[in-house]
């Protein structure tokens, strides 16, 4: 039993894609139960393993989604008894029973079937793991037809060619920061309040030709730049949703609460209100002064806001790193938006960039604006729900700081000073672009580096953005002929 425990899902999930089961299947209650078809793997961030799956148990053929858990209590543990995006669950397949229930419950009251998928298989458990062992590394491994013959191209066309797709991922960067600073424009023309009111630019609006003072006012810039560090915050599973909420509880709204006498707590209650993450029974710390200050702070300021609100199951924290919870990201990034409004952070970066300083002054001068320390509540706590021994030291720290210098300043202000003809800044900006070294890490761009045979390579900014486009543009989809490196190979 606790050999079984220790097998990650993602192998469980291979031995249901095999399907190699038994045809009669047998609920624990008797029924008998046929797999018509398994179903498509979800890709997406959370939710159940597989969806639009046919399964017939007894005389009814249900249309639904299949999620796989390493053991039944796990539906539980894994929070997905209370979150609506397993209301669509249809069958819970499991690979070790651990107590004897037949059945899970979803968010609504719904009962879904569990079958134990270990006493069903048509090969010995140890040969169906093994199986789907080599079946997900084949996989893995398949995305990189170049792997063993890479090497007949020298290192410097690599890098060259990675160097020009780390610029095109860049401009891309800039060109999608351009259109929302376009869209922000739009609604502030329109005078109307997003997310609640729907629109949609029109095309025209896409191709109007802007000069620069048409982006004068700089609490557009500073609306833009507060949604995009919200998005680099969120991390690839809840990027959306952070986004979203720094929509919602824009900076003109954070603007009318300047006059509290704790302009960070105002801001932070806000956040997390309107985040949907707070809640509103069972809570433990609801004793606690943080709690009492927040539900009186949110009395008065509930009363101006009539913006969009959201629900917690919109938030991923499966499969997250504590450090890298939402609530850690909100907490970092209320402070991140006090400095914004009220200590001025955008002018001070872009200041720091038009002084003739040697990069590696600028970048630290940037770093430090960006890192936000561990305070309060959020200090010791990684969810409303648990409490931590160890204190957090920061919300935002060194290895996060880089990555929001590199996807979001850089290319930020690239556009700024581009937009207002300040070309001495715009070539410092470029320029510290292709020499930046980061320190954080990608598990995808150092499986690239091996399998590129480009060792550290990847720690320059340009080369590691340049591994990703590669990856997404090229690997990923078979397109071997039309990469630079796969063409010299295989032409």
């Amino acid at each position: 039993m606790n050999k079984l425990s220790k097998i990650p899902e993602k192998f469980i999930c291979e031995i249901w894609k095999n399907q190699n089961l038994t045809n009669k299947l047998i609920t624990g209650d008797g029924k008998e139960l046929e797999i018509i078809d398994r179903g498509e793997e979800n890709v997406e961030f959370g939710g159940p393993d597989f969806k639009n799956a046919r399964i017939k148990i007894g005389s009814i053929t249900y249309v639904g989604d299949v999620e796989i858990d390493g053991y039944h209590s796990d539906w539980k543990n894994h929070g997905h008894n209370i979150n609506k995006r397993f209301n669509s669950v249809i069958l819970h397949a499991i690979l070790n029973s651990d107590g004897g229930q037949q059945f899970v419950y979803t968010k609504e009251g719904r009962k879904v079937q569990t079958v134990c998928i270990s006493s069903l298989l048509t090969e010995s458990l140890r040969s169906s793991i093994e199986k789907a062992i080599i079946s997900e590394r084949e996989k893995r491994m398949s995305r990189f037809t170049c792997e063993d013959l890479n090497h007949m191209i020298n290192e410097e066309e690599k890098l060259n060619f990675l160097m020009e797709l780390g610029l095109h991922r860049f401009r891309k960067k800039i060109e999608k920061i351009f259109n929302r600073l376009k869209e922000i424009k739009y609604v502030n023309e329109l005078k109307v309040k997003e997310p609640v009111v729907n629109y949609e630019p029109a095309a025209e609006y896409y191709k109007r030709e802007f000069s620069a003072a048409d982006f004068e006012d700089k609490e557009i810039w500073e609306q833009l730049f507060y949604e995009l560090v919200f998005e680099a915050l969120g991390y690839s599973k809840n990027q959306n949703v952070m986004t979203d909420l720094s929509r919602a509880v824009n900076l003109k709204f954070l603007r009318s609460l300047k006059n509290y006498d704790d302009f960070t707590a105002a801001i932070e209650t806000s956040l997390f209100a309107v985040s949907g993450l707070v809640p509103t029974e069972n809570n433990p710390y609801q004793g606690e002064k943080y709690f009492q200050d927040y539900n009186s702070m949110w009395e008065h300021i509930s009363k101006i806001y009539d913006g969009e609100t959201f629900d917690a199951t919109q938030w991923h924290f499966m499969k997250t790193r504590p450090q890298n919870f939402p609530t850690l990201r909100i907490a970092g990034g209320a402070r991140l938006a006090h400095k914004i409004i009220k200590e001025r952070l955008l002018e001070k970066i872009f200041n720091t960039f038009s002084n003739p300083k040697n990069e590696k002054v600028i970048l630290n001068s940037i770093r430090s604006m960006i890192i936000v320390k561990g305070e309060g509540f959020w200090s010791r706590h990684y969810s409303f729900e648990n409490s931590n021994n160890v204190e957090i030291k920061y919300f935002v720290g060194a290895s996060r700081a880089d990555e929001i210098i590199v996807n979001v300043i850089l290319p930020f202000a690239l556009l700024y000073f581009e937009t207002f003809k300040k070309k001495e800044s715009a070539e410092r900006v470029l320029k510290i672009y292709y020499d930046f070294i980061q320190a954080s890490e990608n598990n995808l761009v150092k499986e690239m580096s091996e399998i590129l045979h480009l060792k550290d390579a990847w720690k320059r900014s340009i080369i590691y953005q340049g591994m990703i486009d590669l990856f997404r543009s090229y690997c990923s989809k078979g397109n071997c002929l039309e990469c630079k490196i796969g063409s010299g190979i295989f032409n």
